[in-house]
């Protein structure tokens, strides 16, 4: 089954947020000052039970989705994830089940998560640089560790690995050139994203923005590139692969080169709310009907209206006004 919005967009991707919760505090992400000791993060009967988030996943495989991706806050933080990933693993019509973590808990979890049926895994990583890493994650983390962490989700099978980096200009932009040398060198994919507006609370600012032609550029000089085109359609990153056949790279460009018009993503927040966009204003609560009894024809037909009646299009009209909306937090549903 296909459903469309109304750009003509299908819905094909499903990030699946288990947790509101982060062993971080990122600051284009999670800032310490807003999310600090008296922040109330959600009651654990407010969110999802695993069983319900694979009735809900089951749904939308039904309506055409064909990748999963389990996102959080933190995915590992949340107690036997692993059990949850057996549960939808199985389900017909999936194509691709991953997630993306922030790489901490990952040396201990990669062989649990790879036999429960986890197929890929992402690790945001922002520099290989420890006290840069350290002063963007604001936990005190070392950057070892969650190298070892994808080493670990490697030797699980967890692969292809996908490397994230977010790059944010006078904060770690001279990281972008040692993090492509370094993860070229050891075959994962390693992907550049602007610095986005995402929520209302990590002080964003356009002049903070790396823009992807200038990330491109920076790695061309020493390693030169050359453009490949997209693995699917609606794939989110612009691809670029080594001339000496060494690998590729990735740059996802929402603020300087928008793809709204192929978005086929929906987003499920851990207390089961469907947002249509990451930069959205407003949700659709999934979880109050399916706690009152709501049969799946009823799920499946009230995500259908969400979806079909969707238009969003934040990254394309990005203005001063809708970069001070009160959007909706990333560490609530996931990037």
């Amino acid at each position: 089954m296909r459903i469309d919005d109304r750009l003509g967009r299908p819905l094909r991707d499903l990030r699946v947020s288990v947790t509101d919760r982060c062993n971080f505090r990122c600051v284009y992400c999670m800032p310490r000052e807003v999310f600090g000791r008296d922040f109330q993060f959600l009651e654990r009967a407010e969110l999802l039970t695993f069983e319900e988030m694979a009735r809900l996943v089951r749904l939308f495989l039904g309506l055409g989705v064909e990748k999963i991706r389990i996102t959080g806050g933190e995915p590992l933080v949340r107690r036997d994830l692993q059990r949850f990933v057996a549960m939808v693993a199985p389900l017909p019509g999936l194509k691709d089940l991953t997630l993306t973590t922030n790489g901490s808990l990952l040396a201990r979890q990669a062989p649990q998560l790879a036999a429960a049926g986890l197929q890929r895994i992402t690790v945001s990583l922002d520099s290989l640089d420890d006290p840069t890493f350290r002063r963007m994650n604001d936990a005190d983390f070392p950057v070892e560790r969650v190298l070892e962490g994808i080493t670990a989700a490697e030797r699980a099978g967890l692969a292809p690995i996908k490397v994230n980096m977010v790059v944010r200009r006078g904060v770690n932009e001279s990281s972008v050139v040692p993090m492509a040398r370094y993860f070229r060198d050891r075959g994962h994919i390693l992907r550049f994203i602007e610095y986005m507006d995402v929520g209302h609370s990590n002080g964003w600012r356009l002049d903070d923005v790396v823009p992807a032609a200038e990330i491109v550029a920076a790695i061309d000089a020493e390693m030169p590139l050359e453009p490949v085109p997209p693995n699917y359609e609606g794939e989110v990153a612009d691809r670029w692969r080594y001339r000496d056949g060494s690998g590729e790279v990735g740059v996802i460009a929402s603020v300087s080169q928008p793809f709204c018009g192929s978005c086929t993503r929906a987003r499920l927040s851990a207390e089961g709310a469907l947002y249509t966009c990451l930069f959205a204003v407003k949700s659709t609560d999934l979880r109050a009907p399916l706690r009152d009894g709501a049969d799946d024809a009823a799920l499946s037909d009230r995500i259908t209206a969400v979806w079909t009646a969707r238009t969003d299009r934040y990254s394309e009209l990005r203005s001063a006004a809708t970069e001070a909306l009160p959007k909706v937090e990333m560490s609530h549903i996931g990037g």
